[in-house]
């Protein structure tokens, strides 16, 4: 299983969920549930930049400090779901 969300980098032992859901109900082990469900990107036809622009402040909007916000959010882009063109 992997230990981080490829596609927001949240630990998956942090979702609330146990990970992303397949097409087939299966619980994902590449993806968190906020970023993957029934076997597809939640936000999908996003950039990696806007993808974590969207992070940050969902972050900040739950009470984090907007520099921790940033520091979660800042390798978004070398996350295997973005490195490997699949926003």
């Amino acid at each position: 299983m992997a230990k981080r969300c490829e596609s927001c980098g949240m630990p998956l032992k942090n979702d609330p969920r146990g990970g992303g859901s397949e097409a087939d109900g299966s619980r994902s082990v590449t993806y968190c549930s906020i970023c993957y469900s029934d076997g597809a990107f939640v936000h999908q036809g996003v950039t990696a930049a806007e993808f974590q622009a969207n992070c940050l402040t969902a972050l900040h909007d739950k009470g984090m400090p907007r520099v921790m916000a940033w520091a979660f959010t800042r390798g978004i882009p070398k996350l295997p779901r973005w490195a490997e063109g699949r926003g």
